[in-house]
C-alpha cells in the first residue's frame, strides 16, 4: 500500500497512527496493495479555500474526499485492481473543535474522518438514509477493528 502523508496544518498530529489507521481500512476493504493514498493536513483557510472550491459551500470542513481513479472495495477473493485511490485532505483545527464536543481526542476524531474519507474515495456516500446507515456502519466497524488492532500493537 502507498500511503502518503503530508501535514501542512501547524498542528502536530499522530501521523504514524493516521497511516496505520489509513492502510487498516484499506485492508479491510480489500484494497489493492499497490493502491495509492495521499492524506493532507491542511490549515483552516486552505480549507476553506478548497470547500469553497470544489463544494461552493462557506468556511471550512473537517475533511474532503477527491478520488482518482474510482476505485470500488474488493471482496476477499477479489481485491481491487491497482491504481490511484485519491486524496483525503483533513483540517486538524476543525477536527480538534469536533473532538472537544464529541468528547474525545482529536487523534479520535482526524482517525474517524480519515475512515470517513477512504469510504468516499471507495464510492461509499450518506446522502441517503439507507447509504448512510450502511457507510457509517463500515466506519464504525474499521474504527473498532483498528482500535482492538492498537490495543494489540503493545
Amino acid at each position: 500500500m502507498s500511503i502518503e502523508i503530508n501535514n501542512e496544518s501547524n498542528i502536530r498530529v499522530d501521523e504514524a497512527a493516521i497511516l496505520r489507521l489509513a492502510a487498516y481500512a484499506l485492508d479491510a476493504m480489500h484494497v489493492h496493495a499497490d493502491a495509492e493514498l495521499a492524506i493532507v493536513l491542511v490549515d483552516e483557510g486552505a480549507m476553506e479555500q478548497l470547500h469553497v472550491q470544489w463544494m461552493d459551500e462557506p468556511g471550512p470542513t473537517d475533511v474532503l474526499s477527491f478520488p482518482m481513479d474510482e476505485l470500488r472495495p474488493g471482496t476477499e477473493d477479489n481485491e481491487t485492481p491497482p491504481g490511484l485511490l485519491g486524496d483525503i485532505v483533513l483540517c486538524p483545527q476543525v477536527a480538534q473543535a469536533q473532538a472537544e464536543t464529541a468528547g474525545h481526542s482529536t487523534l479520535e476524531e482526524l482517525l474517524l474522518l480519515t475512515t470517513h474519507g477512504v469510504l468516499h474515495l471507495l464510492g461509499f456516500d450518506h446522502a441517503e438514509p439507507a447509504e448512510e446507515k450502511e457507510m457509517f456502519g463500515i466506519q464504525r466497524d474499521i474504527l473498532i477493528g483498528f482500535t482492538l488492532q492498537e490495543r494489540t500493537r503493545g
